[in-house]
């Protein structure tokens, strides 16, 4: 076994390995050997379909690694997945039917935030404990509302800093945003009024399109008529790719930037030309191949890249927040104890809400303080060469 691999085995049973042994010291006569039940609502048709096949992809390679591992301390992860159909009522429902079935321990959502943000009320209701993989922070903000909500995305102000960061570095003074009518988007166009502010960069010239459009090309036209330094997106992966081809299609010149939203596949395929040099701020684990694997935790990132490319046939950036969930809460069920048979949902919630860990997406911390634990430092910067994403610099 590689040095890598032997690495990558103790990083995946780190997390749960000390809470195991302890299992074993205590109640030996009565091992829980019951299933860890694991619901997720996801985005399997409608707009969100590509994200929410490859978040479902994640869930069932990261639940098969756990259960091959020996971590689990005899027990098995079971997954039970339903299709919200991109549709905020129809994922409500979904929330409702995991959250009365007594043998489901927590619930991931997928990356639609209006489901999320629309499920919160009942979530809190249900006390299920839940991790979404939506970027809105009215997801797991305000804490007093949302004790049982956690997030596990990049968040909208670390994603602006990193991109006002990396514009001020290219000399950028003027710049047009394209961001979705959404939460988030809109999250994200203060944000970056904010932090151009601070960088010198002028008000943008902003434009929004609804998540489900499938034509950008107006917007994109209006935004880059005065000729900007750069036209920053901020939308799906999707709609990124139709504003670069409209911008090609548009003759601009200046340069393009993605929000992390905007992650999705590794390689950009019909998108390949229209994206050359396009700059992206998204966590590691998406170019994990351009890195030398110095630590355990990056030998785990590039030893899932692998796996996933392996079985797959490709890599898909928002993977590794669904795999970590999936390690989150897994830990979080060990933890919690209670009797054998029984889930223990407030003491799930509670080890969640003080989880820490170096996750397959980066540094994760979660506190009382904030739900959201994806750490800014999780973000780098990345640039499109030669039809993929690669690391800058």
């Amino acid at each position: 076994m590689s040095t890598i691999r032997s690495a990558t085995a103790a990083a995946l049973a780190s997390a749960v390995l000390a809470t195991t042994l302890t299992g074993c010291q205590f109640g030996a006569d009565e091992q829980d050997t019951s299933p860890i039940v694991i619901a997720a609502d996801l985005e399997l048709s409608g707009a969100a379909a590509t994200a929410g096949k490859a978040y479902q992809r994640a869930l069932e390679l990261k639940i098969e690694q756990l259960n091959s591992s020996g971590a689990l301390n005899g027990r098995r992860i079971e997954l039970k997945v339903k299709d919200n159909r991109s549709d905020p009522a129809e994922s409500l429902r979904n929330i409702g039917d995991f959250s009365a079935d007594s043998q489901v321990s927590a619930i991931i959502m997928g990356g639609c935030n209006e489901c999320a943000v629309g499920a919160v009320r009942t979530i809190n209701e249900k006390r299920i404990p839940t991790i979404a993989l939506a970027s809105s922070g009215a997801v797991s903000s305000p804490i007093a509302d949302r004790r049982y909500v956690f997030k596990l995305a990049p968040n909208a102000a670390d994603s602006a800093a990193a991109l006002a960061v990396e514009m001020s570095r290219k000399g950028v003074k003027t710049a047009g945003v394209l961001h979705s009518d959404d939460d988030y988007g809109r999250e994200g166009l203060a944000a970056l009024r904010s932090e151009f502010a601070k960088s010198g960069i002028k008000p943008p010239r902003a434009e929004s399109v609804k998540t489900t459009d499938t034509e950008v090309g107006e917007q994109v036209k209006a935004l880059t008529e005065d000729e900007p330094d750069a036209l920053v997106v901020w939308t799906s992966p999707e709609q990124a790719a139709l504003a670069a081809a409209a911008a090609q299609q548009a003759k601009f010149k200046g340069s393009l930037f993605f929000d992390a939203a905007a992650a999705g596949d590794l390689f950009l395929g019909t998108a390949a030309r229209a994206t050359e040099r396009a700059t992206m701020v998204f966590t590691q684990t998406m170019v994990i191949d351009d890195v030398i694997a110095t630590t355990p935790a990056k030998a785990a990132r590039r030893q899932w890249f692998q796996d996933y490319t392996a079985r797959f046939g490709g890599y898909n950036g928002s993977s590794s927040f669904a795999a970590d969930a999936v390690q989150l809460i897994a830990d979080a069920e060990l933890r919690a104890g209670g009797e054998p048979g029984r889930v223990d949902r407030d003491g799930i919630r509670d080890v969640l809400e003080t989880s820490q860990m170096d996750g397959l997406s980066g540094p994760i911390r979660m506190t009382p303080d904030n739900h959201s634990g994806l750490m800014p430092q999780a973000l780098t910067t990345l640039v499109a060469r030669n039809g993929r994403w690669r690391l800058a610099g």
